[in-house]
C-alpha cells in the first residue's frame, strides 16, 4: 500500500528539464576520449550540484562523466537491497543539440504542432500516433532546427525529481538507493567506466523509455561487423583486364545483400545486417556493419550472410579478398532478467499503482542496461515518454514526465513492502 498522494508532491520535472536541455551533451563517437565530450561534463556538474542543494551528501562527477549518488535509507528494515536508477546525460550525434530552445504547447487537442524556427517540422497525429494519447496535456518539443533531448534528460530529470521527493517526504519508506548518470550512451560506450562495486546494487532500471505506462525487458543482441576488401590497383588508362576496385566490389556487396534483412524491412521481433558506413579506394575498402536480432545464433547466421554475399560477388572478381571482423556490442537483456523475476515484477505493480495500464515490450536497440545487466546488474528499462527521438520532432509530455516520477517512487516503496 502507497504511503504517499500525488497531491502532496510538488513536482520539479519540468523545470528541472527545461535547465537540462538547453545544455549541449552530444556525444561523438570519433571521439577517443572518455567521456567523447567533456561538455557532457557541464551538465554532470549542474546534476550534482543540485543533489546536494537537496542534502544528497555523496552526489559527484568522477573523471570519466559519471554522476553517483546516493539516497541513504529511511526504512527499518535492515535487508531492503539496494536498486539503482539510472538515465544518460548525452544526446545522439545524429542531430545538433546546440541552442536547443524547448516550448511547451498547453492543453494539447490534437492540433498539427508547427515548430516555429522550421516551419517544415510538423508533429501530426497520423505521423505521431502515440499524440493520440496526449489530449489535454502539455507537449514539449524543441523550436524546429535541433533535436529536444528528451532521449535522455526527461530521464534525468524524473529521477532528480524523484530524489527531490525522497529527501522532501520522509514518509515515502525505501531502502537505499543508488542514482547514476552515465555519458556517450548515444554512442555505445554508456558503460564503459561504470564503477559496478561502487554502485553495489542488487537491481538497477534504466529511465529510458517511450510511451508511459511501458517497460522493456528485452533488447536486441548487438555484433558490429567490418567488411575489409582488397582489391588490385592499376593506372586507369592500363587498367583493362587488372584492376578490381574495391570501392566497386563494396557497392556490389551491399547491393546484393538480402532486402528481407535490412531495417527498413524488419519489424518486431525481425533481426538485421545494416551497412552503416563505408570508406575507401581502389586497392582497400572498408564496410561497417551493425547486426541485430533477438536471438544470439542468429547473429551469427546474419554474419555468414555477410560472408556468403561477399563469396558470391568475389566470383566475379578472382584476384580480390576480404576478410570479415565480428566484434560482441552487447546481448539481450532478458537472458539475465529471467533470472530475477521480482526486478521485472515490481515494476510492472509499481506503473499500475501509477495509475496506468502496465505494457511489457521488447526493444528494437539496446540500452545501457543491456550491458549493466551482463555485468552483474539486472536492469530493465523503464519508460520516460521521450518520442521521435534523434529529430528535430523529438516530443515529451509534463504528464508523462510526472507519470515516471510517481513509478519511480512507487518502485523503491514496493521494494521496500517486500524486504
Amino acid at each position: 500500500m502507497t504511503s504517499f498522494k500525488k497531491s502532496d508532491l510538488k513536482f520539479s520535472v519540468v523545470e528541472r528539464f527545461l535547465r537540462y536541455v538547453i545544455v549541449d551533451t552530444q556525444s561523438d563517437p570519433s571521439s577517443l576520449t572518455q567521456p567523447s565530450t567533456q561538455k557532457q561534463k557541464n551538465l554532470g556538474q549542474i546534476l550534482v550540484n543540485e543533489l546536494l542543494e537537496i542534502g544528497v551528501s555523496d552526489a559527484h562527477l568522477d573523471d570519466f562523466g559519471y554522476v553517483y549518488a546516493t539516497i541513504p535509507a529511511n526504512t527499518t528494515k535492515p535487508n531492503v537491497p539496494i536498486i539503482c536508477f539510472c538515465s544518460h546525460m548525452d544526446t545522439s550525434p545524429d542531430c545538433s543539440g546546440e541552442n536547443v530552445k524547448p516550448i511547451i504547447h498547453q492543453n494539447y487537442q490534437g492540433e498539427d504542432l508547427v515548430l516555429p524556427d522550421d516551419s517544415t517540422q510538423v508533429l501530426r497525429m497520423a505521423e505521431h500516433p502515440d499524440l493520440k494519447n496526449q489530449l489535454g496535456n502539455d507537449i514539449i518539443t524543441a523550436s524546429g532546427t535541433t533535436l529536444l533531448g528528451a532521449d535522455n534528460k526527461a530521464g534525468v530529470a524524473e529521477i532528480m525529481d524523484a530524489c527531490y521527493q525522497w529527501m522532501n517526504h520522509p514518509e515515502i519508506k525505501h531502502g537505499t538507493i543508488r542514482i547514476l548518470f552515465t555519458p556517450d550512451e548515444e554512442i555505445g560506450r554508456g558503460v564503459d567506466k561504470v564503477d559496478i562495486l561502487k554502485l553495489g546494487a542488487y537491481a538497477g532500471y534504466t529511465i529510458d523509455g517511450e510511451s508511459a505506462g511501458t517497460m522493456e525487458n528485452e533488447t536486441f543482441s548487438a555484433d558490429g561487423a567490418k567488411l575489409i576488401i582488397s582489391g588490385i590497383s592499376a593506372h586507369p588508362g592500363f587498367a583493362k583486364g587488372k584492376m578490381q576496385s574495391a570501392i566497386k566490389i563494396a557497392g556490389a556487396i551491399i547491393a546484393a545483400l538480402p532486402d528481407d534483412l535490412s531495417p527498413e524491412s524488419t519489424s518486431g521481433k525481425q533481426g538485421f545486417v545494416h551497412p552503416v558506413g563505408i570508406e575507401g579506394h581502389v586497392e582497400q575498402a572498408t564496410i561497417e556493419f551493425i547486426i541485430r536480432d533477438f536471438e544470439d545464433d542468429q547473429l551469427e547466421q546474419h554474419a555468414n550472410t555477410i560472408r556468403q554475399t561477399a563469396d558470391n560477388i568475389l566470383k566475379r572478381y578472382p584476384n580480390a579478398t576480404y576478410r570479415l571482423q565480428v566484434k560482441p556490442q552487447y546481448r539481450n537483456m532478458k537472458q539475465v532478467l529471467d533470472k530475477h523475476p521480482q526486478i521485472v515484477d515490481y515494476a510492472m505493480e509499481a506503473l499500475q499503482r501509477a495509475g496506468m495500464e502496465a505494457r511489457l515490450r521488447s526493444i528494437r536497440g539496446g540500452t545501457d542496461g543491456s550491458r549493466l545487466s551482463f555485468m552483474g546488474l539486472p536492469c530493465p528499462n523503464i519508460f520516460a515518454g521521450e518520442h521521435a527521438f534523434h529529430g528535430k520532432q523529438e516530443w515529451v509530455s509534463v504528464q508523462d514526465m510526472q507519470k515516471a516520477v510517481e513509478t519511480i517512487l512507487h518502485l523503491a516503496e514496493i521494494w521496500e513492502e517486500r524486504s
